[in-house]
């Protein structure tokens, strides 16, 4: 309303444009200030409350990082910070690392610094891709993955994370599987699947959000897994599998048939550039046909008769192509069918990679 006012009142004592743009400017310098201070409340109550999924999605910068870190690229430093905790000094702001004795003294690797994230100036960008980041993943996933029971501390994270909220003071048994198939392409994913003492299937989305948490491994001995839940899991799996075997076949299909559709639509242009060249060509053989009826003289319908000869044969030949293209296109579209049929012969692997107790404190 004070806002409101304000304007009102501009317009109705200022008499010239000039003046109207003075008190405009006027007012927006005497508003910055607080539309700057309710940015930052705002923002701050967005980092408190908002659930963590949000943050994710909006990509809202973290308060202890000068700028955001994607999930792929948190989920890279959460394993580089456990394997090299004991050869590197770690920063306290932002994500990097200073390597003081290289983990793979087989490789030649830079002693650093490292930095994960964006316009990265002043250091080695640190991402999937780079060699010291590939060998630190290859040896996390040749670790043997015992079974234990892990306890998860909901209570301890900042972030509100809803997903979990129903998993507070329960306790069950998780697995995760790598699911390959090699068919059109060759594609991993990776499957939770979770279920809780009482017997209730935990969502595979927040069995990857269990992970998202501070944790430790219990000191007493884990419970054997009971057929019962053994069987939802397996359940849960397969459920999963024959998700993404169904989603495949459909994104196999579309790829089919917009190949097909390529060929048909190479095909149709190259009938219809020679279609018009032929139609073009038989135009000149009537319009040269037609001179050479009209003309008198001997030695002109000699030269006529010899170009429409070489029209003719040029005809021929287009025709000749016309009808090679065509073969050419069928045998594309056999090769197609043939490759398609191949890749699809291949199969799907399973490999487990940990199954353990989980409880949520």
């Amino acid at each position: 309303m004070d806002f409101e006012k304000r304007i009102a009142e501009i317009y109705q004592t200022c008499r010239t444009p000039e003046q109207i743009e003075f008190n405009f400017n006027h007012l927006q310098s005497e508003l910055e200030s607080n539309i700057d201070e309710k940015m930052r409340v705002t923002r701050q109550k967005l980092l408190e409350n908002f659930d963590a999924e949000v943050h994710e999605k909006l990509k809202i910068k973290d308060r202890e990082s000068s700028e955001y870190l994607n999930r792929f690229e948190n989920w890279l430093w959460s394993l580089t910070s456990y394997f090299l905790r004991d050869d590197a000094d770690f920063g306290d702001n932002g994500h990097s690392f200073v390597l003081k004795r290289n983990p793979f003294p087989s490789e030649n690797i830079h002693p650093g610094p490292y930095r994960t994230g964006k316009n990265v100036e002043d250091a080695n960008l640190y991402r999937v891709g780079h060699p010291l980041a590939q060998r630190i993943i290859e040896q996390c996933r040749a670790l043997p993955c015992e079974q234990a029971e892990v306890i998860f501390h909901y209570t301890r994270d900042a972030k509100t994370i809803s997903i979990l909220e129903s998993l507070a003071g329960k306790g069950g048994s998780l697995s995760l599987q790598k699911f390959s198939v090699a068919s059109i392409e060759t594609e991993d994913w990776l499957l939770f699947a979770g279920v809780s003492d009482d017997g209730t299937q935990i969502d595979p989305e927040q069995c990857r959000r269990l992970f998202s948490l501070e944790a430790e491994i219990s000191t007493q001995l884990p419970m054997a897994e009971s057929e019962s839940a053994q069987q939802h899991l397996q359940e849960q799996f397969a459920a999963q599998r024959q998700g993404i075997l169904a989603s495949l076949s459909e994104k196999n299909a579309r790829f089919f048939e917009q190949e097909m559709e390529k060929l048909e639509r190479w095909s149709g242009d190259l009938k219809d550039s020679l279609e018009h060249e032929l139609k073009d060509l038989d135009r000149e053989i009537k319009e040269v046909k037609r001179e050479a009826q009209l003309t008198v003289s001997l030695e002109q319908k000699l030269e006529l008769h010899k170009r429409i000869k070489d029209l003719e044969k040029r005809r021929a030949e287009k025709r000749h192509g016309l009808f090679e293209a065509q073969d050419a296109v069928d045998a594309r579209k056999d090769s197609l069918l043939t490759d398609i049929e191949e890749r699809l012969k291949q199969g799907a692997s399973e490999e487990a990679l940990f199954s353990i107790r989980w409880r949520v404190e």
